[in-house]
């Protein structure tokens, strides 16, 4: 059987057998044999003005297949989007799932059901208690029936451990079920797409600008105004009676990403990351470049594909450095 490596001090030795949702041994399996599990991590972005955070969602059906969905936000607005789906061969995946789910019924210091760990508590993360949102599922498709627990950590799905969970004894089973299932899906090696980056926000993105803009910029304020040079390229992006999209330029600032003249239809450009490198350094923008993927045959048309980016002020460090574009081909249709 494959078996994907994880841990020693998280792997746990397997007992036969199988239990319902209040731990009573149960003929026809364990909780969740037949379902999916959903681990949902809501979690705060570096930086000063805390006004942006990192929404996954993990979901891994009983016959193998998972899919990890990371938001990157801005004061509720949406910034970026990362998907992320299996590739390895759906049996030896749905043994892994088997497996997991066997644990989380019985194995000790593991189990979830039974009542050891209350699946009423709806704790409010942040302030005295660790500042990330965990929120584990398992569903059963054949009993109809749904598990759920919410506890608080510290880290993203990536980096939370049992240590910091709270505010019971039983949160540590639920950020060890957690790390467990990112373990058996995405690896031990694994990372965030989203990693290290500070909070933004898309203000409008498309596939041509009449603007035809070459290289990526940032549009900064040195007075609180709107900067001459962002009115004089929106003229040209939107037109000369349209109105400027609302800006808090006292405290925002506005990154265009571009990346010239493309000539196929279907170019999508987008912001992977904004890092912070240190005040010797600067600030680094990740610019990723969606392409139609192969056998696609995207009509033939000169269009200058953009994205325009809301940033808190105060989290980024001058100077500023665009990164060539990451090229991802996406499937057709997708």
């Amino acid at each position: 059987m494959y078996l994907r490596r994880v841990p020693r001090a998280v792997l746990v030795a397997v007992v036969v057998g199988g239990c319902g949702a209040d731990g009573v041994l149960d003929p026809t399996g364990h909780f969740g044999q037949n379902g999916r599990i959903q681990v949902e991590v809501t979690s705060l972005l570096p930086g000063d003005a805390q006004t942006g955070r990192l929404d996954e969602i993990l979901i891994w059906a009983s016959n193998g297949p998972w899919l990890l969905t990371e938001r990157v936000s801005y004061e509720g607005n949406l910034g970026g989007e990362a998907l992320r789906a299996s590739r390895l061969n759906p049996g030896d995946l749905a043994r892994e799932y088997a497996s997991l789910v066997q644990q989380l019924n019985q194995t000790q210091g593991l189990r979830l059901f039974g009542g050891a760990v209350p699946q009423d508590l709806e704790p409010q993360c942040g302030g005295t208690l660790p500042s990330t949102r965990v929120v584990f599922i398992i569903e059963d498709d054949v009993r109809g029936e749904v598990a759920r627990w919410a506890r608080c950590a510290e880290g993203t799905l990536f980096s939370f451990e049992p240590g910091s969970a709270a505010p019971d004894a039983g949160a540590a089973r639920v950020i060890t079920a957690g790390q467990l299932t990112r373990f058996f899906t995405l690896g031990e090696a694994s990372a965030s797409s989203y990693g290290g980056t500070i909070p933004f926000a898309a203000l409008e993105q498309g596939e041509d600008s009449p603007a035809r803009e070459e290289v990526s910029r940032a549009f900064v304020s040195s007075d609180g105004e709107v900067p001459d040079d962002f009115i004089l390229f929106w003229r040209e992006h939107a037109g000369p009676v349209a109105s400027l999209p609302r800006v808090d330029w006292a405290s925002e600032m506005v990154l265009l990403i571009a990346v010239g003249l493309r000539r196929e239809r279907g170019n999508v450009v987008r912001t992977r990351r904004v890092l912070p490198l240190g005040a010797a350094t600067g600030t680094r923008v990740e610019v990723l470049e969606q392409v139609p993927g192969d056998f696609c045959s995207p009509a033939a048309a000169n269009i200058y594909p953009f994205q325009l980016v809301l940033v808190p002020t105060e989290d980024v460090q001058l100077p500023i450095d665009f990164t060539d574009p990451r090229v991802e081909r996406v499937p057709c249709g997708a």
